[in-house]
Formats: structure tokens, C-alpha cells, sequence
């Protein structure tokens, strides 16, 4: 082959490897959703205890004989849960089965998304396929996934040791973690993508950072409601109309805990940080309402699902109180939390690319 045919040939498109890791990315950032989702049937069928220790290898099987469950169900017997809970209550192995099952997936399913986050990162590092600038960055999203895991036993250790159930900080610190690296992987994969265009990487607006710092604190108040057990404190059942948009028949709800100060009232009193839940939520909409509006001709597609989701998690809130927060309504609507997170951030990155 001479020189001409040489220079003559189709170039590989600078693309390839950038599509290559957003495919990547993607599928990492639908099974950060879908731990998410067993994440929030581990906390409503009161799950998250149920494995007592945290073995990262052996622990990746189920126990496979009756000993070995019966072990397992000895150790679960020590947990204030089983004391002073489930133990009156007359708990059976075949009930701790149950609960086992889902924390059992919980655990399988993170260590499944720190294998398929770290074995392809290696890969597309060692054969060169990472742009210029993007390594610091998967690093960082590697570390978060580590940290998630170290975050996740410091959450189930408060159920073990201290309560009945997990601290409802630790546990609106995993979710937050979780979800930050969801985010993350988000923006990256669109930014690769831009790449893959020729495109430089987005820049984080005013208005796309507002949307995304409300946005977090309405996810911290969720999950402090859901560590309190707060979603029936406005006294919900099936149609219960008193329990949206009242209180109790009340607007502001009557009861609130204000003898430890305002701060502890803030983040422990499960009425209030109902309270704080229900309406920062309509604050959140406004400025995604504004977001949205602003992408309709740049970003029409970014604008429609940020619409979508948010008009979804609303009527899902909603119909959570309403039914006294059925298992699987609540399910949905953490669900469409997570989708919610991915909708803001895709619009966040589309308003950052338009400027």
C-alpha cells in the first residue's frame, strides 16, 4: 500500500470512543435508578437491618442450608428491631426471609454497579479511549460509588446498634450521595456526548444551578420524611381529602415539637418536615417551570421531560398521602424522584450548551 492509499483512507471517527462511554454511562445511570427503587422497597418493607454485617464477597450469595439461615436469623434476633419490634409482632424465618431478600438485592445490585462502573473504566482507560480531561472526572465518579458503599453500612449500623430503624440523616445522606452520582454520570455522558461533536462541555448556568441546589433540598426532605416515617403525620388513607392540601384539617399542621429549638424541629419533628416536603416542593416547580420555558426552542425535548417528570412527581406525592402511603405508589414516586433528578440535570447541561 502506498502513500496515497494511505492518506486516502476513511479516518476512524473521533466519535467512536467518546458514544462508546456515554452508551456506558447510561447503563450505569439506569441501574443507579434502579438500586434506587429497591433502595425505596427496602425502606418501606423495613428491610434495611436485616443483614447484620457486611461481608463484600462472601456476602454475595444468600445463605443455601437451614443452619445457615437459621445463623443469620440469630443474628438478626440481637437487632432493637427484632426486640422491640418484630419479635412481639411474632416474626417468623419465613418472614425475615422476605426482608432478607430485599436488602439481600440491595446489596447485590451495588456491588453489580461498582463492577460495572470499574471493570469498563479500566478497559476504556487501558486501550486510550478516554478524551483529554476526563479522567479526574470518572475518577471522582468512582470514588462517589465508594464512598456510597461506605455510606450505606454507616446508615444500616445506626438500625443495628441505636434504634428500631436506620438515622433518617444517614439515610437521606445515602440517598442524597446516590443521586449526586447519578447526576454526575449524567452530565458526563452528555458532555462526552457534545464531545463527540465537537462540541465544548457544558457550563453550569445561575438558573440551572438554582433548579438543581432546590432540588436537592426538596430530595433531603424527602428522605428525612421517609427516615421519620412522616408520610401518614397528615393523616392519609384511600381519597382521604383532608390530607392534601390540609394537615389534619389544618394548613399548618398542630403538634410541632418546638421545645428543642427551631433547627431540631426542622429536621426531627415528622409534621413539620412534612410541612417543609409538601409546599418546598411547589418552590421547586416555579424555577423548573422557568427552566423549562427557557429551553422550548433550544432544547425542546430537555424542556418536554423536565414538564413531564416534575407534573408526574407532584400527582405521585399526592397520591402517596392519599393512600396512606401505599407500598407501591411511594415506590413511584422515589422512582420519578430519581427520573426527576436525571430530567433537571439534562436541562441544567442543555441551558449550559445554549449559552
Amino acid at each position: 500500500m502506498n502513500t496515497a492509499q494511505v492518506l486516502d483512507r476513511p479516518a476512524v471517527p473521533s466519535s467512536a470512543s467518546p458514544l462508546a462511554l456515554v452508551r456506558w454511562l447510561w447503563v450505569v445511570a439506569a441501574m443507579i435508578v434502579a438500586i434506587v427503587v429497591v433502595g425505596g422497597i427496602t425502606r418501606l418493607t423495613e428491610s434495611g437491618v436485616s443483614i447484620t454485617e457486611w461481608n463484600p464477597v462472601s456476602g454475595a450469595l444468600p445463605p443455601l442450608t437451614e443452619a445457615a439461615w437459621q445463623a443469620e436469623f440469630a443474628k438478626y434476633r440481637q437487632t432493637p428491631q427484632y426486640i422491640l419490634v418484630n419479635g412481639p409482632a411474632g416474626m417468623t424465618l419465613a418472614t425475615y426471609k422476605f426482608i432478607f431478600f430485599w436488602e439481600w438485592v440491595h446489596r447485590l445490585l451495588a456491588r453489580t454497579i461498582g463492577l460495572a462502573f470499574a471493570a469498563p473504566l479500566a478497559w476504556f482507560w487501558v486501550r486510550g479511549m478516554i478524551p483529554q480531561g476526563y479522567k479526574p472526572r470518572l475518577l471522582a465518579l468512582l470514588a462517589l460509588g465508594a464512598l456510597q458503599g461506605a455510606v450505606g453500612w454507616w446508615m444500616v449500623k445506626s438500625g443495628i446498634v441505636h434504634d428500631v430503624k436506620v438515622s433518617h440523616f444517614r439515610l437521606a445522606t445515602h440517598l442524597l450521595v446516590a443521586l449526586f452520582t447519578l447526576a454526575g454520570i449524567v452530565w458526563t455522558a452528555l458532555d462526552l456526548r457534545a464531545h463527540a461533536r465537537g462540541e465544548a462541555p457544558a457550563r453550569m448556568t445561575g438558573l440551572g444551578g438554582l433548579a438543581l441546589a432546590m432540588l436537592v433540598l426538596q430530595l433531603f426532605y424527602g428522605a428525612l420524611l421517609a427516615g421519620l416515617r412522616a408520610g401518614t403525620s397528615a393523616g392519609g388513607g384511600w381519597f382521604n381529602w383532608t390530607a392534601w392540601p390540609l394537615m389534619q384539617g389544618s394548613f399548618f399542621p398542630a403538634g410541632i415539637d418546638w421545645s428543642r429549638g427551631g433547627l431540631f424541629a426542622f429536621t426531627h419533628d415528622p409534621f413539620l418536615v412534612h410541612f417543609v416536603h409538601r409546599w418546598w416542593a411547589w418552590a421547586v416547580v416555579v424555577v423548573l417551570v422557568v427552566l423549562a420555558r427557557r429551553l422550548r426552542k433550544t432544547a425542546r425535548p430537555a424542556s418536554i421531560a423536565v414538564h413531564s417528570v416534575f407534573g408526574t412527581q407532584i400527582l405521585l406525592g399526592i397520591a402517596t398521602v392519599w393512600s396512606g402511603v401505599s407500598l407501591w405508589i411511594a415506590v413511584l414516586h422515589q422512582l420519578t424522584g430519581a427520573l426527576l433528578v436525571i430530567a433537571t440535570t439534562w436541562g441544567a447541561h442543555a441551558l449550559g450548551r445554549t449559552r
